[in-house]
């Protein structure tokens, strides 16, 4: 079994991080950098900044706070939230971040996860998915940090995105986010049955067996999380020792630090 990987998100409005229930009742969870730095600490294997509001603000990625949270962390950085084309990932990978995450924008032109994963190769190319159940064997995608519901089954798409070039596709269910209910596996197996290309799982853990589940039981890649992680409910290295005495291959947990400049 290839390594998995433990991700904590970071879902920033206003420059803070923010956490809600279904992607509503936002609350304040921190300060993003000083998340990013703990989060580095505690031997997390990559982290996610999303910019919630961008797309529907129809603004632009915060950069600033993208090169501060890059140059206080020593792991991979994803950043998404906002992204409308080419140069704002460039602007993204010129602030520190190792991988850009494209949603909304990718389902308006399709042709730029071609683009950006010729430009930049497909490892730097993250398509986000943001999906809902409709009935028992349809999901939908939803755009506009999950205002927006378009007619796109979730099971073409992530076809789709695969073959215009994507390296990785970060898969929410709506129906779970934030309700610690468990990520929705029946969804994540659908994918990974169609797609090679790594799956990270996203909404609703709560539990640490709900870890191992996601990558058991819907065979994610990675698993994300965000609430449980920000309200101290259990740790990073509490979850990695969880998922090794489940005999899950993970990294090492290890204190990552920068070097003083």
């Amino acid at each position: 079994m290839l390594t998995k990987r433990i991700i904590p998100c970071l879902d920033v409005d206003q420059g803070r991080v923010v956490k809600g229930i279904k992607f509503k009742n936002i609350k304040d969870a921190g300060d993003p950098t000083e998340l990013a730095v703990f989060y580095n600490k505690e031997g997390a294997d990559e982290l996610v900044f999303l910019d919630i509001t961008a797309s529907h603000e129809k603004r632009k990625t915060i950069v600033d706070v993208v090169k501060k949270v890059s140059s206080n962390v020593f792991i991979p950085l994803t950043v998404g939230g906002g992204i409308q084309n080419s140069i704002d990932m460039e602007l993204m990978l010129e602030a520190g971040a190792d991988k850009v995450s494209i949603n909304t924008a990718a389902v308006n032109n399709p042709k730029l996860i071609n683009i950006c994963s010729k430009q930049f190769g497909s490892q730097c190319v993250v398509v986000a998915i943001d999906v809902k159940k409709i009935n028992d064997n349809k999901w939908l995608v939803y755009t506009h940090g999950g205002r927006t519901e378009t007619e796109i089954d979730a099971f073409e798409w992530v076809k789709e995105v695969q073959e215009r070039g994507a390296g990785e596709i970060l898969l929410t269910s709506m129906d779970r986010d934030g309700s610690q209910e468990g990520y929705d596996n029946e969804l994540l197996n659908k994918v990974n049955t169609i797609v090679s290309i790594p799956v990270i799982a996203s909404g609703g853990a709560g539990k640490l067996q709900h870890f191992l589940d996601a990558i058991i039981k819907g065979k994610a890649d990675a698993v994300l999380a965000a609430s449980t992680f920000h309200y101290g409910k259990f740790s990073i290295k509490e979850t990695k020792d969880f998922l090794k005495k489940n005999n899950i291959n993970i990294r090492k947990w290890k204190v990552i630090s920068k070097s003083p400049k």
